[in-house]
């Protein structure tokens, strides 16, 4: 986002506060234009990444095939229906088949796809396609654990609810017991 882009953000949420009744130059509100900009910026900021950059050559040969699995990654995303933030727990997993990534790596794809407008069953989908491509390993599980501001504080405010979406590729599809392995292991407490 450049800063013509900055400027433009500034003047239309000026407008907005405007239109819902609010002072634009109360001395409370004359500087929130200019950090809602700076907040879109770095909440959008996954529109101006590329999965290569991302993982910077950290995939590695390695000769280990059992699963891999980080979880409890929290993410941060914006619902593209009404702006409105949804977050949580990522849970991810692999078996690798001569490849490994990073591990730093896994999180910081689960914030590029967070940090634009999504849906969390597209944003699921994301990570384990993306994943999926960069190791073509034997297969890929992810599971999204999301609260929903859209629907818990507008709408039909249910504030204790929470939406599960899984996507599951190769081995996780396929066979039952590597899923319930991995289902279990989310399950574990610390």
């Amino acid at each position: 986002m450049n800063n013509e882009n900055l400027k433009n953000i500034e003047e239309l949420i000026e407008k907005l506060l405007i239109e819902i009744g609010e002072d634009s130059h109360r001395e409370g509100i004359i500087r929130t234009p200019n950090r809602v900009a700076k907040a879109w910026k770095f909440l959008s900021k996954g529109y101006g990444q590329d999965l290569d950059e991302i993982i910077n050559n950290a995939v590695f040969k390695e000769d280990y095939d059992e699963m891999v699995t980080i979880k409890d990654i929290d993410f941060f995303s914006l619902c593209e229906h009404h702006l409105l933030p949804f977050f949580g727990k990522a849970h991810v997993a692999y078996i690798p088949d001569g490849k490994i990534i990073g591990l730093s790596k896994v999180p910081r794809i689960v914030d590029m796809y967070g940090r634009r407008l999504q849906v969390q069953e597209r944003m699921t989908h994301q990570i384990a396609e993306s994943l999926n491509d960069v190791l073509s390993p034997k297969g890929v599980a992810v599971v999204l654990e999301g609260e929903h501001m859209c629907m818990q504080m507008r709408g039909v405010e249910k504030q204790n609810s929470y939406a599960t979406t899984s996507s599951m590729i190769g081995l996780f599809r396929r066979d039952s017991r590597t899923r319930e392995e991995f289902l279990n292991i989310i399950s574990m407490k610390k």
